[in-house]
């Protein structure tokens, strides 16, 4: 389902305005800006406004980054050229940019390693970003790209608590977005800045019909950390994705 439709639409008539080769200039403007916070600005992106309502796993970022939005703009461009629906541009950019990049090629080696395919009876992971693709939602906790002078916004400085628009996104619109999957799904935070917005929707029963995976290291090549947190955090996952399987799997 398409959660803004008018939105995708509004974005659709200012794509035809951009060149062909993207850069940063051309999307971090004011064209595309939704929101802006002394420093902090959320731009739009597409790729967010498709919910996959029958997902049996949810992964969730803090924010697409600029490479992901990017890939975003590109593939929606591309959509548009073939004349396809805004539905179908939602759901091509939704797989084209969805923790796209390097990091989904780490997110599948580490899910695979922690035992998700053997809990959903799957080869790999790379599964689900391809012919199985109906099993997965991904989505961020902020939903629209947010920078900080122009760079990434990594869920810190400031904190999501302290800013009262990334405050909405965190503990109004994600919720509302997740409680459109019917479940039961696993729900997979990457990385501590969105495990600690799911700890306060959880503790708040914000969240419906979802088994809630704690400590997955966010799989970014920028978290140096990260396999060493991995390591760290294995058996736990792997006893975690066990208790899902042997009691969530059974009501899908």
């Amino acid at each position: 389902m398409i959660v803004n439709p008018s939105c995708l639409e509004e974005f659709r008539e200012k794509l035809h305005s951009l060149p062909s080769s993207l850069t940063k200039s051309d999307l971090l403007a004011s064209p595309f800006r939704l929101h802006q916070e002394n420093e902090l600005c959320i731009y739009y992106s597409p790729h967010n406004e498709y919910i996959n309502r029958a997902a049996s796993i949810v992964i969730a970022g803090i924010t697409p980054g600029f490479s992901q939005m990017k890939t975003a703009y590109k593939t929606a461009a591309e959509s548009l050229r073939q004349g396809r629906s805004l539905e179908q541009m939602a759901v091509d950019t939704k797989k084209a940019a969805g923790l796209s990049g390097s990091m989904r090629h780490n997110l599948i080696t580490m899910l695979d390693f922690c035992g998700l395919p053997q809990a959903f009876g799957i080869q790999s992971a790379a599964q689900l970003f391809g012919d199985l693709r109906h099993l997965l939602h991904t989505t961020s906790v902020i939903k629209y790209p947010v920078f900080i002078q122009q760079k990434n916004y990594t869920g810190y400085s400031p904190a999501i608590t302290r800013s009262p628009i990334l405050s909405t996104y965190a503990f109004g619109h994600f919720p509302a977005e997740l409680n459109k999957v019917t479940g039961p799904a696993l729900l997979i935070p990457l990385g501590k800045a969105a495990e600690a917005v799911c700890e306060t929707l959880l503790s708040q029963h914000s969240l419906r019909n979802f088994f809630y995976l704690r400590g997955f290291p966010h799989p970014s090549g920028a978290n140096g950390h990260r396999l060493k947190q991995f390591s760290k955090n294995k058996e736990q996952l792997e006893r975690q994705i066990r208790s899902f399987a042997s009691s969530g799997l059974n009501s899908l």
